[in-house]
C-alpha cells in the first residue's frame, strides 16, 4: 500500500465525517422548525448520521481499491477524490431529500391537527347556538288595551 492510498483515505475519511457533522447539526435545526420535541430531533438526527456514514464509508471503501493510472499518484488520488465528492453529494442530497420529507409530513400532521381542534370548537360553539335556539323561550307579555286593570 502506497503512501497515496492512505492519503485517499484520510482525506476521504474526513470528507465523510465532515459532511455527516454538517448533517447532524444542520438536520437538527431543520426539524426543530417543524416542532418536534428535542429528543425526537436528536434521535432521529444520530440514527440519520449513522446511516450516512456507513453508506458513504462503504463507498468510500469500494472506491479505495478501483484501480485508477494516470502515470501520477497525485493524479490517482485526485481522480478518487472526486469520484468519491459525486458520491458524497448524492448522499447528502438523498438525506436532504428524507429529511425534507419528514419535515414536511410532521408539517402536514400538525395542520391536520389544528384544523381538526378549530372544527372541534365549531361544532362545540355550533351546538351551543342550537341549545339556545332550541330552548323554550317565555312568551313576552302583550297588554291589551281592552283588558281590564
Amino acid at each position: 500500500m502506497g503512501d497515496s492510498y492512505v492519503t485517499f483515505l484520510v482525506l476521504g475519511i474526513v470528507l465523510v465525517v465532515v459532511d455527516g457533522q454538517l448533517i447532524y447539526h444542520s438536520g437538527k435545526g431543520y426539524l426543530k422548525r417543524a416542532e418536534y420535541d428535542e429528543e425526537r430531533v436528536g434521535g432521529m438526527m444520530k440514527l440519520t448520521a449513522v446511516l450516512f456514514h456507513l453508506v458513504v464509508l462503504g463507498l468510500l471503501a469500494l472506491v479505495s481499491i478501483i484501480e485508477v493510472n494516470t502515470g501520477d499518484p497525485v493524479k490517482d488520488v485526485v481522480v478518487k477524490l472526486g469520484v468519491v465528492l459525486l458520491l458524497l453529494a448524492l448522499a447528502h442530497g438523498a438525506t436532504m431529500a428524507i429529511l425534507s420529507r419528514i419535515r414536511d409530513r410532521q408539517m402536514q400532521q400538525q395542520l391536520a391537527d389544528q384544523m381538526a381542534e378549530e372544527h372541534r370548537i365549531y361544532e362545540e360553539r355550533h351546538e351551543e347556538r342550537q341549545a339556545h335556539v332550541g330552548e323554550p323561550r317565555p312568551a313576552p307579555k302583550i297588554e291589551s288595551p281592552y283588558s281590564p286593570t
